[in-house]
């Protein structure tokens, strides 16, 4: 007997079934009512949110016999047939399949004639942006002067790839992720309706797992229930789906508050050994880091505004007093840097670790006025070395962590005899409190800007880093502080390249090692143009003086370089 899964079998035929967009619903309902629809129509959103769904029930609400109406009835032989896909004016397109010119010729062959069965003739286009140029090409006279009683509804899950000809001429609606709860009501709703017991945590899980997707939702709601036990639990989804217990989280954040690189250690081991998904692990730390960073900053009152389960709750609002709001933030920077990294790394277990340990020493790395633990961590490893003690690779088991320490030459010292820069770190004087080492090398080292120019220019190289036009980069001016790093670009161009790339300049100074800086792109004055500068000069006194003595007059001029 052939298997339909649930999203197939709980799969909504009327806008009153759809979960969320509400929106959306509501206008296409009330185009449906007035029985006036436009030419074409553009879904955009994530998969699983019900852009073909919704599509195919305003196609069924537009040729219902009982049209015009709100909703299709689902009994009349329009209804039924466009529900079994074998309506002859109701014709579904795969974008991805169909992508040529030729298949677009084809098709407007077909449009110019008359609805056979129903009022409209209808086409479904998914995944549209799969469509070629040549293809989006033909279509637009179409589009623009559509036969009588035509409809496009295009469905597409990267919008920026459609040519702004054809967005001009489609109604656009863009689909909404589905809230927690809402997907967590929806899932509840199926499983009552299959008699099958559950409890909250687990769709709590699938909800959380599913990131917004109905039908991942119920995907994974499909699998876990393979399973073949008879009630939904929260331990089998966990062990179906290879996700992390809430045990596994508070190991590892007391590991992080007590800078025990051993115990992070161990617990990669026992997640690869339990087969946990790597992927969905970062994501939760990502949120879980979230969420303590908000306590330590705002305390229970932001209980109401994080989906929280009672014992999560109290588990957090218990580790979150442990770290100081410094290093939650710059754990939960580091930790959004290098989820695509760890995800498709070749060894993501390996990366997944090192992340974990960078984490734990992030106090050492950054100075000690920026991150410092809320309350004092437990005896783990060796002092803090001062900046007269540089931190070799075998100085102890803590500092030779992967984490404190990358293959990057260590920038080259400055002559004695040159001044140092106006905003340079000069070396502490006696009695004075040392400051701690950051990640490339001791003192003043991590600041030199030279140096990190060599090293994005390596990584790049290497194939390692996205920062391009690191040679702009060098010879823009830099004021470098221990808070800040101010960029001056010569020009508007630069300025603009300098934007587009302030998320890659921040990866790649926290992979260098600089720890969390406020990066400022400083914008450059905007050019003068030559009858302003002209108009300048000539109001000078010594071109008042030219021109009195010997008769001149001011003909062209062109800003100084340099």
């Amino acid at each position: 007997m052939k298997h339909h899964s649930l999203a197939a079998r709980y799969r909504p035929q009327s806008f009153a079934e759809v979960a969320g967009q509400d929106l959306v619903r509501s206008i296409l309902s009330r185009t449906a009512a007035e029985g006036r629809p436009a030419p074409a129509y553009l879904l955009s959103g994530t998969r699983g949110v019900g852009k073909t769904t919704i599509a195919r029930i305003f196609a069924k609400a537009l040729n219902c016999e009982r049209a015009p109406a709100p909703e299709p009835c689902n009994q009349c032989a329009q209804c039924r047939k466009i529900t079994q896909g074998n309506h002859v004016d109701v014709t579904e397109i795969d974008g991805a399949s169909n992508t040529g010119v030729d298949d677009v010729r084809a098709l407007r062959e077909t449009i110019g004639f008359a609805p056979m069965e129903g009022k409209y003739k209808i086409f479904i286009v998914d995944e549209a942006h799969m469509l070629s140029r040549n293809a989006f090409n033909a279509l637009l006279k179409t589009l623009e002067e559509p036969p009588q009683g035509v409809v496009f509804l295009f469905a597409t899950t990267e919008l920026h790839r459609f040519p702004a000809t054809i967005l001009s001429r489609c109604q656009q609606f863009v689909f909404r992720h589905l809230g927690e709860d809402a997907l967590m009501a929806h899932m509840a709703k199926v499983l009552r309706a299959e008699n099958l017991p559950f409890e909250d945590a687990a769709l709590r899980l699938l909800a959380r797992r599913a990131a917004g997707s109905v039908r991942d939702g119920l995907s994974l709601l499909d699998q876990t229930l393979a399973l073949g036990s008879a009630s939904l639990t929260a331990d089998a989804t966990r062990q179906v789906l290879g996700l992390a217990g809430q045990d596994l989280f508070a190991e590892f954040f007391h590991a992080l508050h007590t800078e025990d690189c051993a115990a992070i250690a161990r617990l990669c081991r026992r997640l690869l050994a339990q087969s946990i998904d790597i992927g969905f692990f970062v994501r939760e730390l990502i949120t879980t880091l979230r969420t303590l960073f908000l306590l330590a900053q705002s305390g229970p009152a932001i209980l109401p505004h994080l989906s929280l389960t009672e014992d999560e709750a109290a588990l957090w609002q218990s580790m979150a007093p442990r770290f100081s709001a410094a290093h939650l933030h710059a754990a939960w920077q580091m930790a959004l840097d290098a989820q695509h990294g760890v995800v498709h790394s070749l060894e993501p277990a390996a990366a997944l670790e090192l992340l974990l340990l960078n984490m734990a020493l992030l106090p050492r790395l950054l100075p000690v006025g920026h991150i410092a633990p809320a309350s004092p961590p437990q005896a783990h490893g060796s002092p803090i070395p001062t900046p007269a003690t540089p931190l070799a690779p075998a100085a102890s088991p803590t500092t030779g962590a992967p984490a404190s320490r990358r293959s990057v030459p260590a920038p080259p010292k400055a002559p004695p005899a040159e001044p140092p820069h106006e905003h340079a770190v000069h070396s502490p004087e006696a009695g004075a409190k040392p400051t701690p080492p950051t990640l490339s090398t001791p003192g003043t080292a991590v600041r030199d800007w030279t140096a990190f120019c060599d090293f994005c220019e390596e990584r790049l190289q290497n194939g390692q880093s996205d920062l391009l036009h690191v040679r702009q980069l060098r010879k823009t001016p830099v004021e470098w502080t221990e808070e800040e790093l101010r960029l001056m670009p010569a020009d508007g161009f630069a300025f603009e390249q300098m934007e587009r790339q302030r998320g890659g300049i921040l990866s790649a100074l926290n992979t260098y090692g600089a720890g969390v800086l406020r990066l400022t792109i400083v914008q450059p004055p905007p050019r003068r143009t030559q009858s302003q500068m002209m108009e300048e000069l000539d109001r000078r006194p010594e071109l008042e003086m030219f021109r009195e003595v010997l008769g001149g007059r001011l003909m062209d001029c062109k800003p100084a370089q340099g």
